[in-house]
């Protein structure tokens, strides 16, 4: 299998991941961490948006590393994050301070989850048949 459908599924994941943090900004989300939510809202709320700046770079810059193997990494890792970060959604559901309450807002938190967690098994299965290992 070529890796465009790994990489299509992996950059679905990450944008619905961007997607999700710009309705962050709507919900409130800097109420839920734990230094933000000290802080006055016009703050924690500046600081929120400033710290995804250097974030989303480093993201960026990354997954794109002219090293193969590097590159490989930093993916599965943003893949496992996705499907972290979903789960750390669902556990903070019942938090008062938690307003991802939407259809919308909740497709793409668990969306990007879904989409990890099908990039890292495409992935898995991508490793196994270049180490000659087929499925029967």
């Amino acid at each position: 299998m070529t890796s465009w459908p790994r990489t299509l599924i992996f950059y679905l994941g990450l944008s619905a991941l961007f997607t999700h943090e710009l309705d962050a900004v709507i919900h409130q989300e800097w109420r839920l961490l734990f230094h933000l939510r000290t802080l006055p809202d016009p703050t924690a709320g500046m600081v929120f948006v400033a710290l995804h700046l250097p974030l989303f770079f480093l993201i960026l810059a990354l997954v794109h590393h002219p090293g193969e193997r590097w590159r490989s990494n930093v993916r599965i890792l943003a893949a496992a994050f996705l499907i972290v970060h979903g789960l750390l959604h669902f556990r903070l559901s019942d938090d008062p301070a938690y307003l991802f309450a939407g259809w919308l807002s909740n497709l793409y938190i668990y969306g990007a989850a879904a989409c990890g967690a099908i990039f890292l098994i495409l992935e898995w299965r991508h490793r196994r048949s270049e180490d000659g290992v087929v499925d029967q």
